[in-house]
């Protein structure tokens, strides 16, 4: 991913829009320059700010995608969040209807989901509530079918935007309040490059075991052969080659198992790795464009000052104005007398 600055990250902000992909790809390059979050929150929310109403739930939606799925890496966003976002949802006080019942569903996903206690809660929704100037007008009257209607939707909207992810061991829902979460927060590169060199040598690959396995006698696992023991001796050696291909196996099918999960975790970071490769590609392609637009206006200027150059006159082909002139007459050649 490209680094980290200020004026990078301004800009990025800047080209943010609602789309799913933008708020994904721009969440998963924050989360990636984690270790910068205190400039990184201070910015979000001095340009929170600036931008015009109409884009800052969007921010909002930012805010929210970094914080719950950088909590697998840490709890630095949303503890850096929490110093600003107070001031965020104050900021937010005056919005229409619409807008506020966004933010309340927010807040109340991240009750749900215990990204905050409940005390930070309310200061939150306490930051943003209306005055009492302006909640004195009546309530509309609601009916009960109505409500039924919309708790049904709300729990069908919800249950859309829910994925089950696993955070410290611990699994959870993911709300998606953006158009879409990302799976997983991408590995690191070097991370990635580790997890396919550890599976060179598997358990599946393993030959030797394998042989081993092959070559235990029939009667460690057919039962019907005990029959043919005829003594105690006998007994006892069978029963001790039967301990050690229980735990031969035992061992094996233990290695092919924590095989399979690391397969599964490595699958889930090709997965990642690829959904942020893609959209980094295709925010590249992007930003290649503008910059090939760029060049031409750039190419276009140039053409210009060539052609204008190329009709200014050639001071070196004028006559020589100043040789062969005779030189000005002294004070005493003025003054003589002739």
């Amino acid at each position: 991913m490209t680094g980290f600055t200020e004026n990078a990250l301004i800009k990025r902000l800047m080209d943010l829009n609602p789309s799913q992909q933008s708020i994904q790809t721009l969440s998963l390059w924050l989360i990636h320059h984690r270790k910068h979050h205190p400039t990184i929150v201070k910015i979000w929310f001095k340009e929170m700010c600036k931008v015009k109403d109409n884009r800052k739930l969007m921010f909002m939606y930012l805010a929210n995608d970094v914080i719950q799925n950088s909590k697998k890496k840490g709890p630095e966003f949303g503890k850096e969040f929490e110093t600003v976002l107070p001031k965020a949802f104050e900021h937010m006080k005056g919005f229409d209807d619409k807008t506020r019942d966004r933010l309340n569903r927010l807040l109340q996903i991240w009750e749900e989901r215990g990204v905050y206690d409940k005390a930070q809660i309310a200061e939150f929704k306490a930051a943003f509530a209306p005055s009492e100037k302006d909640s004195a007008a009546p309530p509309p009257k609601k009916k009960a079918k109505i409500e039924v209607e919309k708790t049904k939707k709300e729990k069908k909207e919800k249950k859309k935007s829910e994925t089950e992810v696993e955070v410290d061991g611990t699994k959870e829902l993911h709300v998606t309040l953006s158009p879409r979460t990302p799976g997983g927060d991408p590995p690191e590169t070097e991370e990635l490059i580790k997890a396919l060199m550890d599976l060179e040598n598997t358990a599946s690959s393993d030959a030797g075991v394998r042989e081993r396995i092959a070559s235990l006698p029939p009667e460690v696992s057919e039962v019907s052969l005990l029959a043919n023991l005829a003594d105690r001796t006998a007994a006892d050696q069978l029963s001790a080659a039967v301990n050690e291909a229980a735990a031969l196996l035992a061992d094996y099918n233990g290695r092919l198992q924590a095989e399979m999960e690391d397969r599964r975790r490595l699958l889930t970071m090709l997965r990642d790795y690829t959904l942020a490769q893609r959209q980094l590609l295709q925010q590249a392609q992007s930003t290649l464009e503008d910059y090939k637009e760029k060049l031409k206006k750039v190419c276009a200027v140039r053409s210009e000052v060539k052609s204008h150059i190329s009709n200014l006159p050639d001071l070196t082909q004028l006559p020589d104005v100043t040789g062969g002139l005779a030189p000005l007459p002294s004070a005493g050649d003025l003054f003589s007398m002739h």
